[in-house]
Protein backbone atom coordinates (compact mmCIF):
# COMPACT_ATOMS: atom_id res chain seq x y z
CA UNK A 1 0.00 0.00 0.00
CA UNK A 2 2.39 2.91 1.30
CA UNK A 3 0.95 4.90 -1.55
CA UNK A 4 1.23 7.88 0.90
CA UNK A 5 4.57 8.88 0.53
CA UNK A 6 6.74 11.83 -1.21
CA UNK A 7 4.97 11.32 -4.35
CA UNK A 8 1.37 10.54 -3.28
CA UNK A 9 -0.60 12.78 -5.74
CA UNK A 10 -4.13 13.90 -3.76
CA UNK A 11 -5.77 13.77 -7.01
CA UNK A 12 -5.57 10.31 -7.57
CA UNK A 13 -8.20 10.07 -4.50
CA UNK A 14 -11.04 10.33 -7.01
CA UNK A 15 -15.14 8.03 -6.23
CA UNK A 16 -15.29 10.16 -2.96
CA UNK A 17 -18.80 12.14 -4.05
CA UNK A 18 -21.57 9.61 -2.75
CA UNK A 19 -19.82 9.67 0.65
CA UNK A 20 -19.12 12.60 3.64
CA UNK A 21 -15.48 13.00 3.51
CA UNK A 22 -12.64 11.53 2.62
CA UNK A 23 -11.02 8.87 4.47
CA UNK A 24 -7.99 8.37 5.84
CA UNK A 25 -5.83 5.04 7.07
CA UNK A 26 -7.34 2.90 4.48
CA UNK A 27 -7.01 -0.90 5.21
CA UNK A 28 -7.03 -3.72 2.95
CA UNK A 29 -9.24 -6.26 4.28
CA UNK A 30 -10.31 -9.35 2.28
CA UNK A 31 -13.08 -11.62 3.35
CA UNK A 32 -16.68 -13.30 2.70
CA UNK A 33 -19.55 -11.97 1.96
CA UNK A 34 -21.93 -12.84 5.34
CA UNK A 35 -24.69 -11.68 3.28
CA UNK A 36 -25.99 -8.81 1.02
CA UNK A 37 -29.36 -7.48 0.34
CA UNK A 38 -29.35 -4.77 -2.84
CA UNK A 39 -32.95 -3.56 -2.07
CA UNK A 40 -31.71 -2.36 1.91
CA UNK A 41 -28.76 -0.83 0.12
CA UNK A 42 -26.15 -2.68 2.20
CA UNK A 43 -24.53 -5.62 3.41
CA UNK A 44 -21.45 -7.36 5.60
CA UNK A 45 -18.31 -8.57 5.34
CA UNK A 46 -16.33 -11.54 7.19
CA UNK A 47 -12.96 -10.85 7.58
CA UNK A 48 -10.62 -13.58 6.86
CA UNK A 49 -8.48 -12.67 9.97
CA UNK A 50 -11.45 -12.51 12.27
CA UNK A 51 -12.77 -9.37 13.90
CA UNK A 52 -15.76 -7.70 13.36
CA UNK A 53 -18.10 -7.38 10.57
CA UNK A 54 -17.38 -5.10 7.31
CA UNK A 55 -20.34 -2.86 6.13
CA UNK A 56 -20.72 -3.02 2.46
CA UNK A 57 -22.55 -0.39 1.04
CA UNK A 58 -24.39 -0.34 -2.40
CA UNK A 59 -23.23 2.72 -3.58
CA UNK A 60 -19.47 1.64 -2.94
CA UNK A 61 -20.03 -1.57 -4.63
CA UNK A 62 -22.04 -0.05 -7.21
CA UNK A 63 -19.28 2.96 -7.86
CA UNK A 64 -16.56 0.43 -8.37
CA UNK A 65 -18.26 -1.25 -11.28
CA UNK A 66 -20.37 -4.13 -9.33
CA UNK A 67 -23.89 -4.85 -9.16
CA UNK A 68 -24.47 -7.07 -6.47
CA UNK A 69 -22.54 -9.06 -3.75
CA UNK A 70 -23.75 -12.53 -3.41
CA UNK A 71 -23.69 -14.62 0.07
CA UNK A 72 -20.30 -16.57 -0.21
CA UNK A 73 -18.37 -14.26 -2.24
CA UNK A 74 -14.81 -13.47 -2.21
CA UNK A 75 -14.11 -9.97 -1.68
CA UNK A 76 -11.21 -7.48 -0.91
CA UNK A 77 -12.02 -4.00 -0.06
CA UNK A 78 -10.48 -0.73 1.32
CA UNK A 79 -12.01 -0.15 4.20
CA UNK A 80 -11.80 2.77 6.85
CA UNK A 81 -12.77 2.73 10.59
CA UNK A 82 -15.95 4.14 11.33
CA UNK A 83 -17.73 4.71 15.08
CA UNK A 84 -19.23 1.83 14.61
CA UNK A 85 -16.64 -0.57 12.94
CA UNK A 86 -15.19 -0.99 9.43
CA UNK A 87 -17.00 0.24 6.44
CA UNK A 88 -15.99 -0.80 2.60
CA UNK A 89 -15.01 2.35 0.98
CA UNK A 90 -13.77 0.72 -1.84
CA UNK A 91 -14.27 -2.33 -3.69
CA UNK A 92 -11.00 -3.99 -5.11
CA UNK A 93 -12.07 -7.63 -6.10
CA UNK A 94 -15.21 -9.12 -6.01
CA UNK A 95 -15.37 -13.16 -6.79
CA UNK A 96 -18.87 -14.85 -7.17
CA UNK A 97 -17.99 -17.93 -8.25
CA UNK A 98 -17.87 -18.65 -4.50
CA UNK A 99 -20.98 -17.82 -3.75
CA UNK A 100 -23.30 -20.30 -2.53
CA UNK A 101 -26.92 -20.36 -1.89
CA UNK A 102 -27.04 -20.90 2.14
CA UNK A 103 -28.00 -23.69 3.98
CA UNK A 104 -31.16 -22.16 5.83
CA UNK A 105 -33.91 -24.64 6.42
CA UNK A 106 -33.73 -28.72 7.47
CA UNK A 107 -33.17 -30.38 4.41
CA UNK A 108 -35.59 -32.62 4.90
CA UNK A 109 -37.93 -29.65 4.58
CA UNK A 110 -36.65 -27.98 2.15
CA UNK A 111 -35.45 -30.76 -0.44
CA UNK A 112 -38.65 -33.05 0.43
CA UNK A 113 -40.32 -33.96 -2.64
CA UNK A 114 -43.74 -32.49 -3.08
CA UNK A 115 -46.22 -32.93 -5.61
CA UNK A 116 -48.63 -30.11 -6.48
CA UNK A 117 -52.09 -30.93 -6.09
CA UNK A 118 -53.17 -28.58 -8.29
CA UNK A 119 -52.30 -25.46 -10.58
CA UNK A 120 -51.36 -22.24 -10.43
CA UNK A 121 -53.45 -20.28 -7.47
CA UNK A 122 -53.09 -16.91 -6.53
CA UNK A 123 -51.54 -16.11 -3.08
CA UNK A 124 -50.30 -13.18 -1.03
CA UNK A 125 -47.08 -12.97 0.62
CA UNK A 126 -47.36 -12.96 4.04
CA UNK A 127 -43.59 -12.49 4.87
CA UNK A 128 -40.42 -13.70 3.34
CA UNK A 129 -36.76 -13.65 5.19
CA UNK A 130 -34.50 -13.75 2.93
CA UNK A 131 -31.85 -14.34 5.46
CA UNK A 132 -33.85 -17.34 6.86
CA UNK A 133 -34.56 -18.67 3.50
CA UNK A 134 -37.81 -19.40 3.95
CA UNK A 135 -41.44 -17.74 4.43
CA UNK A 136 -45.52 -18.06 4.17
CA UNK A 137 -47.40 -17.60 1.15
CA UNK A 138 -51.25 -16.55 2.43
CA UNK A 139 -54.98 -17.28 0.05
CA UNK A 140 -56.97 -15.88 3.08
CA UNK A 141 -57.50 -15.25 6.49
CA UNK A 142 -59.54 -19.31 6.75
CA UNK A 143 -56.93 -21.20 5.10
CA UNK A 144 -53.59 -22.58 5.97
CA UNK A 145 -50.13 -20.98 4.97
CA UNK A 146 -47.73 -21.87 2.41
CA UNK A 147 -44.40 -22.82 3.19
CA UNK A 148 -42.44 -21.24 0.44
CA UNK A 149 -38.34 -21.97 0.30
CA UNK A 150 -35.56 -19.85 -1.10
CA UNK A 151 -34.54 -22.79 -3.19
CA UNK A 152 -37.89 -22.86 -4.76
CA UNK A 153 -37.88 -19.32 -5.47
CA UNK A 154 -34.30 -19.36 -7.35
CA UNK A 155 -35.54 -22.59 -9.62
CA UNK A 156 -38.08 -19.85 -10.58
CA UNK A 157 -35.40 -17.42 -11.46
CA UNK A 158 -36.68 -15.04 -7.92
CA UNK A 159 -34.61 -13.29 -5.55
CA UNK A 160 -36.75 -13.20 -2.85
CA UNK A 161 -40.37 -12.01 -2.19
CA UNK A 162 -41.96 -8.90 -0.23
CA UNK A 163 -44.69 -8.70 2.20
CA UNK A 164 -48.52 -7.69 0.52
CA UNK A 165 -46.91 -8.82 -3.33
CA UNK A 166 -49.54 -11.05 -5.42
CA UNK A 167 -48.12 -14.68 -6.75
CA UNK A 168 -49.23 -17.31 -8.57
CA UNK A 169 -48.40 -20.77 -6.33
CA UNK A 170 -48.60 -24.56 -7.01
CA UNK A 171 -48.17 -26.55 -3.82
CA UNK A 172 -48.88 -29.74 -2.54
CA UNK A 173 -48.37 -31.18 0.89
CA UNK A 174 -45.10 -31.48 3.12
CA UNK A 175 -44.18 -33.01 5.80
CA UNK A 176 -45.08 -29.92 8.40
CA UNK A 177 -47.85 -28.54 5.74
CA UNK A 178 -48.58 -26.72 2.57
CA UNK A 179 -45.00 -26.50 0.75
CA UNK A 180 -44.63 -24.38 -2.46
CA UNK A 181 -43.48 -26.51 -5.40
CA UNK A 182 -43.48 -23.55 -8.14
CA UNK A 183 -44.24 -19.34 -7.60
CA UNK A 184 -44.45 -17.21 -10.53
CA UNK A 185 -44.33 -13.28 -9.59
CA UNK A 186 -47.56 -11.72 -11.04
CA UNK A 187 -45.81 -8.15 -11.18
CA UNK A 188 -42.49 -9.16 -12.67
CA UNK A 189 -39.39 -9.77 -10.50
CA UNK A 190 -39.29 -8.74 -7.06
CA UNK A 191 -36.84 -6.38 -5.99
CA UNK A 192 -35.87 -4.99 -9.03
CA UNK A 193 -38.14 -1.65 -9.09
Amino acid sequence: MGSHGPGFEPHLVVHTDDLDETPVGLVEIAGTIKWFDASKGYGFIVPDGGGPDVLLHVTCLRRDGFQTALEGARVVCEAAKRAKGFQAFRVVSLDLSTSVPHPVAPATRARASIEPSGGFEPATVKWFNRLRGFGFLTQGDNSPDIFVHMETLRRHGLTELRPGQQVLVRFGNGPKGLMATDVKAEDGLPGTH
